[in-house]
């Protein structure tokens, strides 16, 4: 089963601001290629989407995986698709990002 992938409208902000981080720290190219990259490992999740560690303490059917050491993903899983939630890049805490719900 192919499962469809979508991103939240958090995590395309979080694409858009790490994107900005990067450009700034080291260059347009760079940035872009890093979140190709991120967004292709993303879409790999339409053939494999139970990846991740469970996190129910946080959310019910709530999962995160990393990415490249550097960044967080949270995500659930439904009948057909793989939501993603939030893309957290360099130690964002994404449990105080539950706490603010």
């Amino acid at each position: 089963m192919t499962y469809k992938v979508v991103f939240s409208p958090e995590a395309e902000n979080d694409l858009l601001e790490l994107y900005l981080y990067i450009a700034e720290q080291a260059g347009d190219a760079r940035a872009l290629a890093y979140v190709e990259r991120l967004e292709r490992y993303c879409k790999g999740f339409e053939e494999f989407p139970e990846r991740g560690t469970s996190r129910d303490d946080l959310f019910p059917g709530l999962r995160i995986v990393g990415f490249e050491h550097r960044v967080s993903i949270a995500f659930h899983v439904n009948a057909d698709t793989v939501t993603f939630d939030r893309i957290l890049y360099g130690g964002r805490d994404l449990e105080s990002l539950a706490d603010d719900t």
